[in-house]
């Protein structure tokens, strides 16, 4: 039960709540967080990219990946891929990632994965 108390925001069918351990004389307050959960997509992601770990690494240059969603492990979508992430209310927003991709001849390309926020 600590463990639950003490991981600050957690998602219930999608929505952020906090949990706080009830005290006798306790006082409710809005609570100042660090980082909020937010769901993104990522487009033109490789097919390479398309496994937890791919999506995971992507997703982790904006913020701290937690899951895909259904459609997404279940690759019945390409067109995108829909990641829920921990953001850090401070950071910004950027519109794409870059990534270094191996190429055919050995070496290394760069992809742009473009990122939109819901």
């Amino acid at each position: 039960m600590e463990e639950v108390i003490e991981g600050g925001l957690w998602l219930y069918l999608g929505q952020p709540i906090v949990l706080q351990k009830w005290e006798p004389g306790m006082v409710l307050r809005k609570m100042k967080h660090t980082e909020v959960p937010v769901w993104i997509k990522l487009r033109h992601l490789p097919v390479e990219l398309w496994t937890t770990e791919g999506l995971s690494m992507v997703a982790s240059g904006i913020g701290r990946p937690l899951y895909p969603d259904a459609i997404t492990r279940a690759c019945t979508r390409l067109d995108f891929a829909r990641v829920c992430i921990m953001l850090n209310v401070s950071s910004k927003l950027p519109k794409h990632v870059v990534i270094m991709m191996p190429n055919e001849l050995g070496g290394e390309s760069t992809c742009k994965v473009d990122v939109e926020y819901e």
